[in-house]
């Protein structure tokens, strides 16, 4: 196909300009690559485009006919060109996004501000919620997810980056209880766990390329990422947290990093929405944005003020 357009566009390049020579100076190519995909292209139609003569080339009644057609399919492609370039410079309309609550607030929503301040025309409106929102049913364009997604025929997903969890403590805790030298010690340690309908989340670590899941003994239990890291903050235990949530305490040495030859299971961070056959321009936009900023947003960003 490829090769046929250029065909194509040589051919309507030489009765523009009346000749190879002068078609081949514009098109940087020879005199004689333009006769050769002229020649194939008669072969390929089965039909002489243009009388030739040593001095003029003219076209034949099948040439000049098929030279309406080209123009207009060109005209046609360089529209479509031209609406696509146009769409990725203007986006307009409403999309509604939802996303996790303390991650939305920290990572998503700054990027998705200052998009919607370089694109005066786009209407954002943002929603903060855990709640796995159905997006067809509650009206949503997009979604920001965390960690695996179930299969789904109508929903398209995009990998956006990537987060570590990681396991610490304040210094007060550490040097009232010590640092817990492994896995399993962790089970003599306090722990904050973060827990859903009366469920603690386990943590996960890949030990010798083996994955170990840890369920903490916890006398704290919360559903909130924030409150868990205030509580760490306070030296109440132990806590499992995202690095974009605890990476300036860990830097100001308010919190300390435990077991760290433990490596933390990475957790994907998807844009989801729903199949379409056609995605919308406003969409796609989010969707590099976030693919472009957001991996660089997650190391860079701390935690807010506890």
């Amino acid at each position: 196909m490829a090769d046929h357009l250029s065909g194509i566009e040589i051919f309507v390049t030489v009765v523009e300009l009346e000749g190879f020579a002068r078609a081949a100076e514009k098109r940087h190519l020879t005199r004689s690559a333009v006769a050769k995909t002229i020649s194939r292209l008669e072969q390929r139609l089965g039909v002489q485009l243009f009388h030739r003569t040593t001095r003029s080339v003219s076209l034949t009644e099948e040439g000049a006919l098929f030279h309406e057609y080209c123009v207009r399919a060109l005209e046609q492609l360089r529209a479509g060109e031209a609406m696509l370039e146009s769409g990725r410079n203007v986006v307009t309309g409403k999309l509604r996004v939802t996303m996790p609550v303390l991650f939305g607030h920290l990572c998503i929503a700054p990027l998705l501000t200052q998009l919607a301040q370089e694109h005066p025309a786009l209407q954002l409106e943002l929603s903060f919620s855990d709640r796995l929102a159905d997006l067809v049913e509650d009206g949503f364009d997009l979604a920001i997810r965390n960690g695996p997604l179930a299969d789904s025929d109508y929903l398209v997903a995009r990998k956006i980056g990537e987060h570590k969890m990681v396991l610490c403590a304040a210094e007060g805790y550490v040097r009232r209880h010590g640092a817990p030298e492994t896995l399993d010690e962790l089970r003599s340690h306090e722990a904050i766990a973060h827990a859903r309908h009366g469920r603690i989340s386990s943590w996960r670590f890949w030990q010798d390329g083996v994955v170990r899941d840890v369920v903490p003994a916890a006398r704290l239990m919360m559903d909130d990422f924030q409150a868990i890291y205030n509580a760490a903050i306070a030296g109440m235990g132990v806590a499992w947290l995202p690095y974009w949530l605890v990476r300036d305490a860990l830097r100001a040495g308010t919190l300390t990093e435990l077991l760290p030859h433990c490596t933390v299971t990475m957790f994907a961070i998807n844009a989801v929405w729903p199949r379409t056959p056609h995605l919308a321009p406003k969409i796609r936009l989010v969707v590099d944005r976030l693919l472009q900023q957001l991996p660089g947003q997650l190391s860079a960003l701390g935690p807010v003020a506890a």
